[in-house]
């Protein structure tokens, strides 16, 4: 069994920044590829980044291109989300996510993902 633990969320002002960890446990982290999924109130959960197993290689959804980064240290099994330049609209739960195969690529749809985190609330007012 897989666990994954996130903080770093809450509330911040348009502009701001937070940054979200993710904390694995239960298998060799370094093996897998993770993202970081977000769903707002009355919308699907949807794709924020993604990052592959090594680290070397990231993906960003267009909408938080030039203003997130996506990262991982594998030696102390956490993924990170640096939030930079927040917008109202970025208010949502936010979710790390493992994929179900080692070694398989980035995880792009909720279908793809093995192990979901519990959820951190991001909120940025106006």
């Amino acid at each position: 069994q897989v666990q994954l633990v996130e903080s770093g969320g809450g509330l911040a002002q348009a502009g701001g920044s937070l940054r979200l960890s993710c904390v694995a446990s239960g298998r060799t982290f370094s093996l897998f590829a993770m993202g970081w999924f977000r769903q707002a109130p009355g919308k699907e959960r949807e794709i924020v980044a993604r990052i592959s197993w090594s680290g070397s290689t990231t993906y960003y959804a267009d909408f938080v291109k030039g203003r997130f980064t996506i990262s991982r240290d594998n030696a102390k099994s956490t993924l990170y989300l640096q939030m930079n330049s927040l917008k109202p609209e970025d208010t949502a739960v936010y979710y790390c996510a493992a994929q179900k195969v080692a070694y398989a690529s980035t995880p792009r749809t909720p279908g793809e993902v093995g192990y979901w985190g519990q959820g951190t609330q991001v909120t940025v007012s106006s």
